[in-house]
């Protein structure tokens, strides 16, 4: 009979970032009951951003002691550590970013700040998962905290529709999901992701191989919804047109983020010795992906359902890397994800402080003489719109060039082609965001600006340096991407 051990300290101290985000979270509920004043709800933010900065703290003396925990449910190596710090940094930013928004909305309250506190915690499990039922736990608590902040200005209609749609189809998507793993457990007899792996490469067990396919097929389409890859994808622009502008930056960058380092978790190891059946359907979904994104993108006005074509665009360049199932793919796409991660958030931080109070200017001709009345930030938006374009000095060009390399490494000739013609198509949809900036005159949205509170200043410079120096000193993060790459895929052996 299996004994079984209660947990061990190290495994607490691997689990700590979860640990200070639930106590946070937690708090801050009880805390909103207490406070009234305006400058005692400000307070709870700073108390948030705190509390982020300490989970990123505990991210890496968890890192420091390496390893499995609970029974092996989670694996704390580069590779989950990476994706901690990359989802508690767009939530930090997110969060800062947010407080002039709450405030000229009348919205303050710690839920806001719980809710994302309790959306990282899912996206923290996601980053360090190793079992089937801990990436269901992870998907749950994240979406459900995201489906609440996404309708949460409960007095604007546009928040209530993107909630529900949100909602609706994130369920149905997350059945899926779940029946594609209760057809693994029901073949193989286990639900962790290196059980998967070393049954579905030994040779001493018949497998059912088409079954394990639908299997897969039915947990790519959970997966598929979450990084918004088509034809997974109608979500995405009704959700990020109607939230409010920080949780779109949000959902854009931390949520997606948590949801390709597990998709490739699960499908570059677990389903790694039956990557026949999946590759294909992955190119084919990675091709549909950029080209419903791109060509989507060119007929919209409205320019936070612009960024949500074009996120959908940048979900497919990532499947490109998925599509290499290679060391190089994987170290690619992370890169990606922490390029996209600060052009994101920063661009949507600029859309925060034009958008004025009840989002009335989210046009791209609200975006006119940009360049005349503020300069700096202007200029901060260039960088960040030309990161997405994937213009050379920019963290954006190095993430599309490791991941088309990689698709190249694989002899992935035709889809690199169609790749990069989409993302000249890209070009066209992002220049007129800068030529509304610089050719044309202010007009109502520019001429009535308020001085950058702090906090959307700091969000906005931290972002865009952070883009320009991924873009001229990439060397830094791509060795340490490697070595989590090479990591995770070396622990299984062949």
């Amino acid at each position: 009979m299996n004994e079984i051990n209660p947990p061990q300290a190290a495994e607490y101290l691997r689990f700590l970032p979860e640990i200070i985000l639930i106590v946070a979270g937690a708090l801050l509920m009880v805390l909103e009951g207490v406070t009234t004043t305006p400058a005692q709800k400000r307070r709870l933010g700073y108390f948030a951003l705190a509390a982020i900065a300490a989970a990123m703290l505990g991210g890496v003396a968890a890192n420091n002691n390496s390893g499995q925990a609970f029974h092996r449910m989670l694996t704390v190596d580069g590779y989950g550590t990476f994706f901690r710090e990359l989802v508690l940094g767009v939530g930090f930013f997110c969060l800062l970013s947010s407080f002039e928004y709450l405030r000229r909305e009348g919205a303050e309250t710690g839920e806001f700040y719980a809710l994302v506190l309790f959306s990282l915690v899912g996206q923290c499990i996601l980053a360090t998962a190793n079992d089937l039922l801990m990436v269901f736990i992870g998907l749950e608590v994240s979406s459900i905290a995201s489906y609440i902040l996404a309708g949460f200005l409960r007095g604007d209609r546009r928040n209530n529709e993107s909630a529900l749609k949100y909602f609706l189809l994130g369920s149905f998507a997350t059945a899926f999901l779940l029946y594609g793993m209760a057809w693994i457990y029901g073949i193989l007899g286990s639900t962790n992701i290196d059980d998967i792996h070393n049954v579905l490469s030994g040779t001493d067990r018949i497998v059912p191989l088409p079954l394990i396919g639908m299997a897969a097929a039915l947990t790519f389409v959970g997966f598929a919804f979450k990084v918004s890859a088509a034809p997974f994808q109608s979500w995405a622009p009704d959700v990020y047109q109607g939230a409010p502008a920080p949780v779109s930056a949000f959902l854009s960058a931390g949520p997606k983020a948590a949801a390709f380092a597990v998709f490739f978790r699960v499908f570059m190891t677990g389903f790694g010795p039956i990557n026949g059946r999946w590759v294909p359907l992955v190119w084919a979904c990675a091709l549909l992906t950029m080209i419903i994104g791109n060509f989507a993108a060119l007929a919209q006005t409205n320019v936070k359902r612009l960024l949500a074509y074009s996120s959908i665009a940048h979900a497919g360049y990532i499947l490109v890397a998925l599509t290499a199932d290679s060391q190089v793919g994987m170290a690619a796409m992370m890169f990606y994800l922490a390029s996209y991660g600060l052009m994101n958030v920063g661009v949507f931080a600029v859309i925060n402080h034009v958008a004025n109070r009840h989002e009335k200017f989210v046009h791209i001709s609200d975006f006119a003489g940009l360049g005349k009345r503020e300069p700096a930030t202007a200029a901060l938006l260039t960088v960040f719109v030309l990161s997405l374009i994937g213009v050379p000095l920019t963290g954006g060009f190095f993430a599309k060039f490791y991941v088309f390399r990689a698709a190249l490494d694989s002899h992935l000739i035709w889809l690199t082609v169609l790749g990069l013609l989409n993302s000249a198509v890209a070009a066209y949809y992002y220049l007129k965001i800068l030529a509304a900036v610089y050719m044309q005159e202010p007009g109502e949205a520019t001429s009535t600006l308020q001085p950058l509170e702090p906090g959307l200043r700091l969000t906005i410079w931290a972002t865009a340096l952070g883009t320009l120096l991924l873009g001229i000193f990439p060397s830094a993060l791509i060795g340490f991407v490697s070595n989590s790459a090479a990591t995770v895929l070396g622990k299984l052996g062949p």
